[in-house]
């Protein structure tokens, strides 16, 4: 895992926090976010102040949110990796196919990142989007990445992130986590069984380069009255496992 920086640039950190909880407030002013994070209002609203003329947030009657400038930033950081141009027509022939909800994530700093996703015609609303982070233990994709990386890597993960619960099936327990890694490995790809959505089930397989480093992952998930018995067993695996197979040649190749 990285190590922090020596001399870490407070400003910089302290931004970059007001950002995230406007984020997570879903816009908010200057007294509000001084409360959320015990900071002085003064230097609040100098960082909002800032982060607004330079155009990454927007001010609306005293209300700050996050800017749609970030967009910008995070389409170039999508655009730049071969896995999201190489994977994405996969995606979309999965969700075509399946009718359901494809995905595409890539691990970083040791959580994961949707990259793509694309709904079928019978997909149902989920909380899903381009850019959410989701911690890798709670999701089928995440456990497909995990399951190929060294045990060393999987540790360090769970030490700086925890193995916090989502629902009530999520794990939270280290040594049947691995367990179920192990299992994973065994049979090429992971299963979610409502550990991070209630009512909702995924199947997910590891994207890896020709060294078995893991690239990322796809997967498929729908509602658990759809998915479930010979479905779920059977058709959904083998449909995620082709397109993954198919993806890890094309990377391989292209």
């Amino acid at each position: 895992m990285p190590k922090q920086a020596q001399f870490p640039v407070k400003a910089a950190a302290t931004s970059f926090r007001i950002i995230e909880t406007l984020r997570a407030l879903d816009g908010a002013g200057v007294a509000e976010v001084a409360d959320e994070l015990d900071m002085p209002k003064s230097t609040v609203h100098d960082h909002l102040k800032t982060l607004t003329d330079i155009e990454y947030l927007v001010n609306i009657d005293g209300t700050y949110y996050v800017g749609a400038r970030f967009l910008e930033l995070g389409g170039y950081a999508r655009s730049r990796m071969k896995l999201y141009r190489v994977a994405s027509p996969e995606i979309k022939k999965l969700a075509e196919k399946t009718g359901e909800h494809a995905n595409l994530l890539i691990e970083e700093h040791g959580m994961g990142v949707f990259l793509y996703k694309v709904k079928g015609e019978e997909a149902v609303q989920l909380d899903t989007h381009v850019g959410m982070r989701v911690h890798l233990h709670t999701a089928a994709l995440g456990k497909a990445i995990l399951a190929k990386l060294p045990e060393e890597h999987v540790d360090a993960i769970i030490d700086r992130r925890g193995l916090p619960g989502v629902t009530q099936k999520t794990i939270t327990d280290t040594d049947e986590l691995k367990e179920q890694l192990e299992t994973v490995r065994e049979r090429g790809y992971a299963i979610d069984d409502e550990e991070r959505v209630r009512g909702m089930r995924c199947v997910a397989a590891p994207i890896c380069d020709p060294s078995d480093t893991p690239l990322g992952a796809i997967s498929v998930s729908g509602p658990t009255n759809r998915f479930d018995g010979e479905v779920f067993e059977d058709r959904i695996p083998k449909s995620v496992l082709s397109a993954a197979n198919v993806v890890e040649v094309n990377m391989t190749y292209s």
